[in-house]
């Protein structure tokens, strides 16, 4: 079924800020509307967060404003070219934006089907922030989304259909660990203790943590913004404690059908990031030990995952948000993880190519491929003492 380009072109009003909806599930059938209606219109602008695949058919350059609160991945080259801006801010932060400054006039996503309406799918991140405003939302239903979101369904005199499709998340694959991943993920393991909450992010090092767990035999709930096929590997090998919780699925089909099967066993794993990312909960029993990775950290312990000098690599995202109420709780640790190298390059330098993503006093623990450094309690110059066995010359 086409998408209906004129029901979409009734909802914009001149000036309007579209928000689209990010994550694996965001509505890629409809960026080419958008992107026809802003080229029309020359007056639109839009507001996005993570997205994880391309962006093909979305010309952000059509728009007179496009913006991003979290540019990695899939809008890195365009954040680069100058055809979005990327705004800084933490991944806690962003419903606030977008019920104030970047408050939109209309919200684009895909929804599953659903019962009694059209629900959310793959993810639910600030989304249901911008539902509960009241603005009108253009739905694009996609039959091949896992319901896997908690929340309800989306309310009908704020629904506008556009069409139907099939197409599901966005499958997003995962690269073997290096051996320096995998010995990360040992050492990862280590610092952990039976029934812990255990945040990590997909990708190399992710996996290399969901293995380490896996020999080590240790009992972890998944607690985590971004959740990928570890925690399935996580569950398949008896280790997953409770219910998982994230606001973003990323992986392969096995991640979407296994997600799908638990949100309709009544047991939804996406949930809003004022669940996900609060503070008080987060730091609260069971400890949580928050895994995050970084481009670079400097000899203080602070912590940039933005990008190098010359190219942007990610977003804030939830790094500080996890890493704070790790540091903040008592049998809860915050941990950098990262390669020592990165291309035959140090991954601690002297200073930052760029801003602060994390400060020094919300690190614990940082791991290499060489070991672990305990940083709680040392004062700066211990610190940097600490930290050089795990960045040898």
């Amino acid at each position: 079924m086409a998408l209906d380009g004129r029901a979409l072109a009734a909802l914009v009003r001149p000036g309007a800020r579209i928000a689209l909806a990010d994550g694996t599930g965001s509505p890629r059938a409809a960026y080419p509307l958008l992107s026809a209606l802003a080229r029309e219109r020359g007056d639109l602008r839009l507001v996005t967060g993570w997205l994880p695949g391309p962006a093909d058919g979305l010309e952000l350059d059509a728009f007179a404003d496009a913006r991003t609160v979290m540019p990695g991945w899939g809008l890195r080259r365009a954040a680069d070219a100058g055809h979005i801006r990327a705004v800084p801010a933490r991944l806690s932060a962003v419903p606030a934006l977008v019920a104030g400054p970047l408050r939109p006039d209309l919200l684009v996503l895909a929804a599953a089907p659903g019962p009694f309406g059209p629900v959310l799918g793959s993810e639910v991140s600030w989304v249901r922030a911008v539902v509960d405003l009241g603005v009108p939302v253009a739905v694009v239903l996609d039959r091949a989304l896992p319901r896997a979101a908690s929340g309800p369904p989306l309310p009908d005199e704020q629904v506008f259909v556009l069409g139907e499709v099939a197409e599901g998340p966005h499958a997003v694959a995962s690269a073997a660990p290096s051996a320096e991943h995998e010995a990360i993920g040992r050492h990862v393991a280590g610092l952990l203790t039976d029934g812990v909450r255990l945040q990590w992010a997909p990708g190399q090092l992710g996996a290399a943590v969901v293995g380490g767990v896996r020999a080590a035999g240790v009992r972890v709930r998944a607690d985590s913004g971004l959740l990928g096929d570890g925690v399935v590997a996580l569950e398949e090998a008896g280790l997953l404690v409770g219910d998982p919780v994230a606001t973003y699925l990323v992986g392969s089909p096995e991640l979407y059908a296994w997600a799908d099967a638990r949100g309709r066993a009544g047991h939804p794993v996406a949930h809003r990031i004022e669940h996900t990312h609060d503070p008080g909960r987060l730091a609260a029993d069971p400890p949580l030990v928050a895994v995050n990775t970084a481009v670079e950290i400097d000899h203080d312990g602070q912590v940039n995952v933005e990008g190098t000098a010359n190219a942007l690599v990610g977003g804030i995202g939830g790094h500080p948000d996890y890493a704070a109420a790790a540091a903040r709780s008592a049998r809860s640790l915050s941990v950098i993880a990262l390669a020592s190298q990165h291309r035959g390059h140090p991954t601690r330098v002297e200073r930052l190519s760029r801003p602060v993503t994390t400060a020094s006093h919300d690190v614990d623990v940082v791991v290499t491929e060489h070991g672990c450094a305990d940083l709680r309690g040392l004062d700066r110059d211990e610190r940097r003492r600490a930290l050089d066995p795990l960045f040898p010359a």
